[in-house]
This record gives structure tokens, sequence and C-alpha cells, in this order.
């Protein structure tokens, strides 16, 4: 890992990441959306809209690095849950 993304807290993301929106922490400033332009679309206010959470992969990264409230970042898909049986 780069120093840069030691001091972002980027981590690398796995092959099975996935690209996740914190809408809490997000401000609406949109530079996901203009640097993932088939990822996110902005809605009326200028939140992003995730369509597709697995983009380009080095685009990604720097947008998550680029987002100013850190607000963008790589998560890993949950496991399906397991259904319990009663013996």
């Amino acid at each position: 890992m780069s120093p840069v993304n030691r001091l972002l807290g980027v981590s690398a993301p796995s092959a099975s990441s996935m690209l996740a929106i914190d809408r809490t922490a997000c401000t609406g400033h949109g530079i996901c959306a203009h640097i993932l332009t088939t990822a996110f679309d902005l809605d009326e206010w200028g939140y992003p809209i995730v369509l597709d959470a697995t983009p380009d992969r080095s685009l990604a990264a720097e947008a998550v690095k680029l987002c100013p409230v850190r607000a963008l970042r790589w998560i890993e898909p949950a496991a399906a849950p397991t259904r319990r049986t009663h013996d």
C-alpha cells in the first residue's frame, strides 16, 4: 500500500470488494459521480446514487481518495445468511 493510501486510511480492495457510500457522512459534492460516470448518478440534491457497486478499480480508487468527507469506501459483500434447522 502506498504511503498516501496509508495516510488517507484507504485500504486496497479485494477482488470481491464493492463500493459503498456512507450516506450520513456524504455532503453531496458529487466528485464520485464525475469520476465514475457509469457507476454513479446524482439525485436532485446532488447526492450520489449507486448504479454499479463494482466499477473500474483504478477510477474507483481515485474517487475514494478524492472524496472530501471520506464517505466513499470499499466494503466486503455480506456473507449469505445461514439457515438454521431445528433438530
